[in-house]
């Protein structure tokens, strides 16, 4: 009996028949899946962050350190290092043309952005009111606005604005403002932006437009159905049940193109080269103008580190008045 009982113990204490050690499931192979599970997102992320550190952070880094010298085509051609500590940033922070420049840069990205979120809503819920056929119609003539390339559409803008043989003075004439025949549209400040502003409204509404639509179609049907019940308008049905919905897409959009026309570039030189008489640079024209225009490399690099921070506040400010609503919310 002892023999026996020695036996049956022995054999329940072998190992399990499926092969598994005593030490559980999560030990040996299955272990090393489960790390390597946990960093494959990371893993797949490499590349990215990778391709954005070479592309980005590295010209950052070299922009940063020329910013902190005095590098002039002297100092380019006899490969000369000439570090002038802040000198670069003082001087510019004590430029009354410096602060101009901010502040014109600040008013033209309102009204830009202003228009294009107004006109770009509008197009958008126009887009879900519309038929099936028009709808199609619109949004095939706003991804062909929206995929023209920058230069081209600038181009076209030039052409269409032009003094002599410019549409839009040709059109003017016929309806009855003959002054307007020969009229210089970039012999101005005011005359320069208005054209610059009406390409850069024609080529992001677009972007609005679409990607609003896209969020109406979110909207549960069963909420209007409901404040048609209750007797709600047209109006009413907006400011209770769609404006909530669209809300953080126009915070989102409206951040997105803060940034895209604060730091508009080429629609603006190309009209213009930031003239008549620098009144229409802006805050990367003006970088641009003084580094490579007047070859004072490390004040341009200057100026565009400090447009880098004024957008990096602007970021933040988003970010806290975004989590402000998310916290009143709730």
């Amino acid at each position: 009996m002892a023999s026996t009982s020695v036996q049956t113990e022995k054999v329940n204490t072998g190992p399990p028949a499926d092969g598994r050690t005593s030490a559980g499931p999560h030990s040996g192979p299955a272990r090393g899946r489960q790390r390597l599970t946990g960093i494959a997102p990371y893993l797949l992320l490499l590349p990215a962050v990778a391709a954005t550190l070479v592309l980005l952070g590295w010209p950052l880094v070299k922009n940063g350190m020329l910013s902190f010298q005095n590098l002039n085509m002297r100092q380019l051609i006899q490969h000369l290092t000439e570090w002038n500590g802040v000198e670069n940033y003082r001087e510019t922070l004590g430029s009354d043309e410096f602060w101009q420049v901010t502040r014109r840069s600040v008013i033209f990205t309102a009204v830009n952005v202003g228009l294009i979120m107004l006109l770009g809503t509008f197009v958008g819920l126009l887009l879900a009111r519309l038929g099936t056929r028009m709808r199609l119609l619109l949004s095939v003539g706003l991804v062909l606005a929206w995929a023209m390339p920058v230069i081209a559409a600038t181009t076209v803008y030039q052409w269409l604005f032009a003094q002599r043989f410019g549409v839009v003075n040709w059109v003017l004439d016929k309806l009855g403002w003959h002054s307007m025949a020969d009229y210089d549209w970039t012999g101005d400040q005011f005359s320069t932006f208005f054209v610059v502003t009406v390409l850069l409204v024609w080529q992001s509404i677009p972007f609005v437009a679409i990607n609003l639509y896209a969020a109406t179609t979110t909207i549960p049907k069963e909420l209007y159905e409901a404040a048609a019940m209750d007797g709600a308008g047209a109006w009413k049905s907006f400011t209770s049940v769609t404006f909530p919905y669209l809300k953080p897409f126009l915070l989102a959009t409206t951040f997105l193109e803060v940034i895209w026309i604060f730091k508009a570039f080429p629609q603006i030189f190309a009209i213009n080269e930031g003239g008549p008489d620098r009144l229409t640079e802006t805050l990367p024209v003006y970088a641009f103008v003084e580094g490579v225009g007047n070859q004072h490399y490390g004040m341009g690099a200057a100026i565009s580190v400090l447009t880098i921070l004024i957008l990096l506040g602007l970021t933040a400010y988003y970010l806290r008045t975004v989590l402000k609503q998310e916290e009143d919310e709730r």
